[in-house]
């Protein structure tokens, strides 16, 4: 705005008193201070209001005009609630510098000034980014994007001071502000990625307001063109779309309360969205020569390929999904499975995006770590199931087990509160992880075994679950195959009675048998961790025999105690 129309509004009391041929200059913010030295709080092009607190004598008006017009303000504006009439010291010195001075009338509060000048500024600016994220959006959609949406958040924050972070379904930060820009907790990242999958579970609109740790957050949901037309064309699968958009929408976490916006600034904050929808599915696009890589892969190990094709084509994966690697890298395979309860829906594709989300989280010690997470990620589906296809560094010319690779348990840890929130009640989220193989030999081997840790992990309670090929050397690798109605009669056969008695007696005969089985049958050391004496122990495990019928000295009982309780 120009400093003319201040005088143009009579609500704000200002009488203009020098400078009149300097109205013409325009104000980009406004500041209060009663400081002698007020440079350090100063970038150019404020209105200053000040009550003249900082004046002792006429002596101190030059060096303090001096300070604002080196410092490029605007305009000065001197309140006469303090000392009635501005000095006439500030006006000479003003004049000096060509300091344009406005005398601030004891009945008009700097806070109207304030909230004048701020409505008026950011709406003019608001209008210029407008203009700017029109521009970008045509030259994104024709021709290749300048900068991603890095330049659109700076935009944000140095046009409308709005700081605002773009972050993945699971919560993984993909562009924030710039160099210096505050930074946004992991767990805060996650948090805000739960909050908006579970309002867009609602199927209400955005955008969806939160606060965390006292700082309200406005998320706006980015959806890329190409998926939006997906759903567009299906209008009779419309609760099916939510469920699928809501785990693979990125977000743009606003640090502002938008409830409070006029239209004007939601409407330029819509098209920001859509400014970096574009960018979004450019990265989509980018993805599909890895998808195919691993679709071919895939193909040719289902089918029985020879393992000199099979290695081939490794070939030609390897320096796609690890520019620079230079030696043929090991492999690890990860299976996916995405179910939802009542009406069937495309868990494949689903469980693809989901699945290339996971691993693209920069993690440290990751596989493929100081490389773009995203460009290491091959992942295919066939029809509910994904499979993904993970390079990783050779350590050692023969495969001996000693690479450290994707961990089941590691995988999931910073996701699981967003895609829990993402599934709801009805979706379930289910991976395995095999063993890093060397050679073409072996990756039908790990296919397999990443599809026996995975229906491991669909054995287990809980919406999000994994398992590892660790967990296949043992009795765990049985567990998926029982019926359930057999794992249910089993385990309440023998673990109902304790149950019940513990219910009536406060007896913790359950705990007590867990204890004992991890202690591998010892009665000190069960008696230590439990902190009891071996009489009592000795009674506990007795009276857990006579209800139950057992003999925990036998090998067979201890074996079926264990693995109902693994069952339960």
């Amino acid at each position: 705005m120009r400093l003319r129309a201040l005088l143009d509004t009579d609500a704000l009391g200002l009488k203009l008193l020098g400078g009149e041929e300097e109205l013409d200059r325009t104000v980009r913010g406004v500041m209060t201070t009663d400081l002698r030295d007020p440079s350090r709080y100063l970038s150019g092009g404020e209105l200053v209001l000040t009550g003249l607190a900082w004046r002792r004598d006429a002596a101190d008006s030059e060096p303090f005009v001096r300070i604002l017009a080196q410092a490029g303000v605007a305009a000065l504006a001197a309140g006469e609630a303090e000392l009635g009439a501005v000095p006439e010291d500030l006006a000479r010195a003003c004049a000096r510098h060509r300091m344009p001075l406005f005398a601030v009338h004891e009945s008009v509060a700097f806070a109207t000034i304030t909230e004048h000048v701020v409505r008026q500024v950011s709406g003019e600016r608001a209008g210029d980014l407008a203009a700017v994220v029109d521009r970008h959006r045509r030259m994104m959609t024709s021709g290749p994007a300048g900068g991603g949406p890095d330049v659109v958040l700076d935009l944000l924050g140095s046009d409308l001071d709005l700081r605002a972070w773009l972050l993945s379904p699971t919560g993984r930060l993909i562009a924030g502000p710039g160099a210096g820009g505050p930074a946004l907790p992991a767990r805060t990242c996650a948090l805000l990625a739960a909050e908006h999958m579970t309002a867009g579970r609602t199927g209400r609109r955005g955008p969806h307001r939160v606060t965390l740790d006292g700082t309200t957050y406005s998320l706006f949901p980015i959806r890329g063109g190409q998926r939006a037309a997906q759903a567009a064309a299906r209008p009779a699968q419309a609760a099916r779309d939510v469920r699928e958009t809501v785990l693979s929408d990125w977000l743009l976490a606003v640090e502002a309360d938008a409830g409070d916006w006029p239209e004007e600034r939601l409407d330029l904050l819509q098209g920001v969205t859509q400014l970096i929808a574009v960018e979004r599915d450019r990265r989509e696009a980018a993805r599909t020569v890895r998808r195919r890589l691993a679709q071919e892969v895939l193909e040719l190990v289902q089918t029985g390929a020879p393992p000199a094709e099979i290695a081939a084509r490794l070939r030609v994966a390897a320096p796609v999904l690890l520019p620079g690697l230079g030696a043929a890298p090991h492999w690890q395979v990860v299976v996916a499975r995405v179910e939802w309860d009542g009406a069937p829906a495309e868990g494949g594709p689903v469980a693809q995006a989901l699945l290339e989300e996971i691993l693209a989280d920069p993690s440290p010690g990751a596989p493929g770590a100081g490389h773009e997470p995203s460009d290491r990620i091959a992942v295919a589906h066939t029809g509910d199931e994904a499979i993904a296809l993970v390079p990783l560094p050779a350590v050692s010319a023969e495969h001996d087990g000693s690479e450290s690779g994707i961990l089941a348990d590691a995988l999931l840890e910073s996701v699981r509160d967003p895609l829990s929130a993402g599934l709801g009640d009805d979706g379930r989220l289910t991976l395995g992880v095999s063993a890093a193989v060397h050679s073409a030999e072996g990756l039908r081997g790990a296919l397999e075994e990443a599809r026996h840790a995975r229906r491991v992990a669909a054995a287990r309670p809980g919406g999000v679950c994994a398992a590892g090929h660790q967990e296949l050397a043992s009795h765990v690798l049985l567990l998926p195959f029982v019926p359930d109605d057999v794992r249910r009669a089993f385990t309440a056969r023998l673990l109902d009675p304790l149950r019940d008695y513990d219910r009536k007696h406060r007896a913790e005969l359950i705990p007590t048998l867990e204890a004992f089985l991890d202690c591998d049958g010892s009665w000190t050391r069960c008696a230590a961790r439990l902190h009891l004496h071996v009489n009592t122990l000795r009674y506990r495990v007795g009276r857990i025999e006579q209800l139950t019928g057992r003999d925990l000295s036998r090998l067979e009982d201890k074996l079926d105690f264990f693995l109902a309780l693994r069952m339960s």
